[in-house]
């Protein structure tokens, strides 16, 4: 079947017209997930779009403007910033955020002299896979939650079939954009259900409006700067929770980059390389630190529309950054995405954690993992129950728990089982990307 042409190549610039639209449309792509890892963990939104357009405009840059890929917030960081905040609240947030990013660093430095292969034993499809289901099975207790308007002070429920009546509602609405819906709609379903559920909650009296009619329409965000705002005060317990995300979020930048490259047909691996990839996400998490916002990672959403649109212009990135940072400084945006109510985001978090814990299944089924062989059994096995379960060890002052815990037991017994040939499975999700380059004349013909 014949490709649809390339409308616009990596480094061709659209007109000024098309170029807002295309951007607009990037960041309708971005918004709702991007800003829900921020309120969800109690950061701001406003400063997560700063950052977000900070970081992708840094990464453009250290991509040498080759690669059409955006950042925002990473999920996989939300169970450790929630415990994290009440450690040592958001400045001690931005302390793990920047040890993640020195993560993507070093690693980065290794790849660049040693290749990448490193980074696939250490990380295979049967550890990945298990872990990334803790992350959305970890924090499926905390969308019921919301869902139900469950009081933390009291510790019972308020108008629970209210508030749940309003988040199923919303979880139709989002499953309905998902399944139904076609073209660029069907990439956004996470910010139609929130619209469309901020709509039934105001309908119920659930949203109080005061907030936003009140807030100016140029607010400078809620900065979190170190020695402006605070004296950073390294705690290596938040250090301990954090970082080792950025271990899985790495597996996933590669899964992430190969998709784009067969999107793009080029081999991204190669040129500009993984190392430039990877440090442009590590340097884009340090910024995220620097001003106060959650660590990015690149996102699938705007693979997405990439691929529909075949518009792979790094230019209409960087307008999709750049509107990004301006809408972080629109008081009345931040006072309205305030005003969402707690089961909207519950009714959206059922699905999308849901989502982000089947994505890790579908990571071990798409490289056939083999649970007929008992090191692939054991090792999901035992991440699964120590992730989800709550286990935890005390290192003196650092304790080690949830997620951090899992990645590190499922790193130790991968490397002492015997049998590493069998946890990557068929390999798929470290799939060679060398035909890409022989679609790149066929894309663009």
């Amino acid at each position: 079947m014949e490709k649809e042409k390339v409308r616009l190549g990596v480094h061709d610039i659209p007109k000024w017209n098309e170029w807002i639209i295309l951007s607009l449309q990037h960041l309708f792509a971005m918004f709702g997930a991007t800003i829900l890892v921020p309120i969800l963990t109690g950061l701001s939104p406003a400063v997560a779009l700063v950052s977000s357009g900070l970081g992708t405009i840094a990464y453009l840059i250290i991509t040498k403007g080759q690669v059409p890929a955006y950042l925002g917030s990473s999920f996989a960081f939300i169970m450790p910033i929630i415990a994290a905040m009440t450690i040592g609240g958001p400045e001690g947030v931005m302390i793990g955020t920047f040890t993640a990013g020195i993560v993507y660093g070093v690693a980065s430095i290794i790849i660049k002299g040693v290749g990448v292969q490193w980074l696939m034993n250490l990380l295979p499809p049967v550890v990945v896979g298990p872990i990334i289901m803790v992350i959305g099975l970890g924090l499926s207790g905390n969308a019921i939650e919301m869902a139900m308007n469950f009081d933390g002070d009291s510790g019972e429920y308020t108008q629970p079939m209210l508030h749940l009546s309003v988040a199923l509602l919303t979880l139709l609405i989002t499953i309905v954009a998902a399944v139904f819906f076609r073209g660029f709609l069907k990439l956004i379903p996470i910010f139609i259900g929130v619209v469309g559920g901020y709509i039934i909650a105001a309908i119920a009296g659930l949203v109080d409006f005061t907030s936003v009619v009140e807030a100016p329409w140029f607010r400078i965000p809620d900065f979190v700067i170190p020695f402006v705002t605070f004296t950073p005060n390294w705690n290596w317990g938040i250090v301990a929770l954090m970082t080792p995300i950025a271990l899985v979020t790495l597996a996933e930048h590669l899964g992430d980059t190969a998709v784009l490259s067969k999107v793009v047909g080029k081999n991204f691996w190669k040129k500009p390389g993984l190392h430039r990839t990877i440090m442009g996400d590590g340097v884009a998490t340090m910024i995220a630190s620097f001003v106060g916002g959650p660590p990015n990672t690149t996102y699938g959403e705007n693979v997405g529309v990439v691929a529909i649109t075949k518009v792979f212009s790094v230019f209409v990135i960087g307008g999709a950054a750049s509107l990004a940072i301006i809408f972080g400084f629109v008081g009345k945006v931040e006072a309205l995405i305030a005003s969402i109510p707690g089961p909207v985001l519950g009714g959206v978090s059922i699905l999308l954690y849901g989502i982000i814990a089947s994505s890790g299944m579908r990571m071990l089924i798409d490289n056939q993992i083999d649970f007929g062989i008992n090191r692939n059994l054991i090792i999901p096995s035992v991440i699964l129950v120590t992730g989800i379960g709550g286990a935890f060890i005390n290192l003196g002052s650092v304790e080690i728990s949830g997620m951090a815990l899992a990645t590190f037991f499922g790193i130790i017994l991968n490397a002492i089982l015997p049998g590493k040939e069998y946890g990557s499975g068929n390999g798929a999700m470290f799939a060679s990307l060398d035909e890409a380059e022989d679609e790149k004349s066929k894309d663009t013909a």
